[in-house]
């Protein structure tokens, strides 16, 4: 049996998920998180407390407390082989190729149909990496944009950010503040301030309204 942890805010999404694999037969959903320390915890629960464990991480990008990418990361750095497959409502172009550098063993729109999800699940469990035709050609999109010393000059200029930045970029572009972003990603004001400078930099914006257009401009406020 594929024992999966599904990791989403939204209880809808969670139950939606749960039903869709309902009728696999060799997948079974053995826990669930809403946020993000929570994730980490009941990966580590399981790890210690279960000899079967946790076999794959489904998880959502846009978690409370801690985002996707950043579960991600722990978990990468905590359990190295366990295959975490990301979840998303976001356009494939925005997440997609971030998550795949970051280890994840596969990236999934929450649009899928069960068919898609169960394979998904089924190929990452097998230790094979899950992308579908789109986020392939970004990924060698975003490959080929790297080779060489210089970017290519199609290249948009969030993708020169570091994901931190692009976390920063994000709600600042949504109109939060140095104070609120300290308080949400658990980081001193002066660093996210240091965060802001790099990011203006990096994109050529003059300030938080240029940064706003700019994300619009580029579809990446949408959930």
């Amino acid at each position: 049996m594929i024992r999966v942890l599904i990791c989403d805010d939204h209880l809808i999404v969670r139950q939606g998920i749960k039903q869709m694999l309902a009728d696999t037969g060799d997948i079974v959903v053995a826990g669930e998180a809403d946020n993000g320390p929570d994730a980490i915890r009941k990966v580590r629960e399981a790890s210690t407390a279960d000899a079967l464990g946790i076999k794959v991480v489904l998880m959502d990008i846009a978690m409370p407390q801690r985002d996707g990418l950043d579960v991600l990361r722990q978990l990468k750095t905590e359990f190295p082989k366990l295959p975490v497959l990301m979840l998303s409502t976001y356009p494939d172009k925005q997440y997609a190729v971030r998550s795949l550098k970051l280890g994840a063993a596969g990236y999934l729109n929450k649009s899928a149909d069960s068919e898609q999800m169960s394979a998904a699940i089924r190929k990452v469990a097998a230790g094979g990496l899950f992308i579908t035709p789109t986020v392939a050609e970004h990924m060698a999109t975003a490959l080929g944009a790297g080779v060489g010393a210089t970017r290519s000059a199609d290249e948009p200029l969030h993708e020169r950010l570091s994901h931190r930045e692009y976390q920063v970029f994000r709600l600042l572009a949504v109109g939060r503040s140095v104070g609120e972003i300290a308080e949400q990603l658990i980081l001193s004001s002066n660093t996210v301030s240091t965060y802001r400078a790099r990011i203006l930099d990096k994109t050529g914006a003059r300030n938080d309204v240029e940064l706003a257009l700019y994300a619009v401009k580029q579809e990446l406020l949408h959930e």
